[in-house]
């Protein structure tokens, strides 16, 4: 049997540095591989299928948020459960999130593929891409399942401090998926559907690979008991993970909204805003890594009630989020046009990109230090500002874009990123740094009265 990884003890730069790498390289394959998916679609089929499946991107994005949501909040219970050395709620909480997490991904499904085409048309999505549009999301809606379940399953290891399993599972999905992407598209020219049925069967290997080695973990020797229905367990499970899924819906009604204004402008700034996305979520992942790390290492040793080495996990994820910043958003700044011809043709959507990526690159640091502070609140199982902080961002978004879209035209999209991101940031930080402070008094107070009991 394997053993799970401890995260309250040790040095802490080794321990999150270690656990970083291995998660950072399955983000940044992950996004790649998006990468690799969009340019193969651009240059095997066209701008236009390029337009219509990044037009569907912040729609799977309010799916998969929602769904990525619930199992990182249920995964804070599972490492706090780890972390406070209690292995019955632990086995509980997994087999619990398994069941709710696959009841909830067939309720999804349903309704995306049902409320597909009216979304749609709400976006003012061109008649150019409808149809590919609808084609892409059915088969990756019906689908998200397969999903659903890596999700899952990478969150439990990452709880329990296992970031090599999801890092193996993505080499060999992204292998798959980019060789599945290439004889669909380019010798069995099947379209749109092609690039969502790979994408769907990478996701399937990915989980299967983190499901076998969670089977094989000696503190989840999960049985038919486990499984038993626990009221006071599903209500702890959906106060973490309810509210985290929320915020990554409603952070993508924002974009959705940002999605409407875009190809209100055209199939060419939606060719553009799709491309530029793609980079945007790259540049993020060595932030966004940096934030998976610092909620399990938060969870953990909040669960054990070692509150002093969060101080110390939150300096060493802030520096890789500085050093990221400066790299990443260096060359968002300096070269946007290079970044754009990589996955579009035409002339016009490379120009327009060019205007974007400068922009948010420059704000790269609010979004990159976000992650670090939102999920430092998630892993103290705190996430109701994280939701509020969602509902900022989607009130900034819409406010910007409306209120500049027709005064400087497609780069408001960009400042209703760029103030999304600081507003949130704030939030997020005062909440971070209030709840480590009251935990540090807690802990000394407590201390204290022990010693004088003593």
């Amino acid at each position: 049997m394997a053993k799970a990884n401890d995260l309250t003890n040790g040095k802490v730069s080794s321990l999150i540095l270690k656990f970083y790498f291995p998660m950072l390289l399955t983000n940044m394959l992950q996004q790649m591989y998006n990468i690799a998916d969009t340019a193969i679609v651009g240059k095997g089929l066209g701008d236009n299928a390029l337009a219509a499946v990044g037009n569907m991107s912040s729609l799977t994005f309010l799916i998969f948020g929602f769904s990525m949501g619930l199992a990182n909040g249920f995964s804070v219970i599972v490492a706090q459960s780890f972390g406070a050395k209690d292995y019955a709620k632990l086995r509980r909480s997994v087999a619990s999130s398994a069941m709710l997490c696959f009841i909830i991904a067939l309720v999804l499904s349903a309704v995306s593929i049902i409320f597909l085409r009216p979304v749609l048309g709400l976006l003012r999505t061109d008649a150019a891409i409808m149809h590919d549009g609808l084609v892409y999301g059915y088969f990756i809606f019906g689908g998200l399942i397969a999903t659903i379940a890596y999700n899952l399953c990478s969150c439990i290891l990452r709880a329990l401090g296992d970031s090599k399993t999801p890092f193996i599972a993505i080499i060999i999905s992204t292998i798959v998926n980019i060789c599945l992407d290439m004889l669909c598209i380019f010798v069995l020219k099947t379209g749109v559907e092609g690039a969502a049925i790979a994408t769907i069967f990478s996701q399937i290997v990915s989980a299967f690979i983190c499901w076998l080695r969670i089977r094989r973990i000696d503190v989840l020797n999960i049985t038919k008991e486990d499984f038993k229905g626990n009221g006071s367990l599903y209500a702890e499970l959906f106060k973490n993970g309810l509210p985290m899924a929320l915020m990554n819906s409603i952070t993508a009604v924002g974009c959705m909204v940002i999605q409407y204004f875009v190809n209100g402008l055209g199939v060419a700034y939606t060719t553009a805003y799709s491309a530029c996305s793609k980079f945007i979520n790259l540049f993020m992942q060595p932030a966004c890594t940096a934030g998976f790390a610092m909620s399990a290492f938060t969870s953990q040793n909040y669960g054990a009630r070692k509150f002093s080495r969060i101080r110390e996990g939150l300096h060493v994820c802030l520096a890789i989020a500085t050093i990221s910043y400066v790299i990443l958003g260096s060359v968002m700044i300096f070269f946007p046009t290079y970044l754009a011809r990589i996955m579009v043709c035409g002339s016009e959507p490379v120009k327009i990109a060019g205007t974007y990526l400068p922009i948010c690159g420059i704000f790269l640091f609010a979004v990159d230090f976000l992650f670090v502070f939102r999920n430092g609140c998630q892993g103290f199982g705190k996430p109701l500002v994280p939701m509020i902080s969602g509902i900022a961002e989607m009130a900034l978004r819409i406010g910007v874009i409306a209120l500049f879209i027709n005064v400087i035209g497609f780069r408001a999209t960009a400042y209703a990123e760029a103030s999304a991101w600081i507003g949130a940031l704030i939030l997020n930080m005062a909440s971070f740094e209030h709840t480590l402070n009251k935990s540090l008094v807690t802990s000394v107070i407590h201390h204290k009265k022990l010693r004088t009991a003593a």
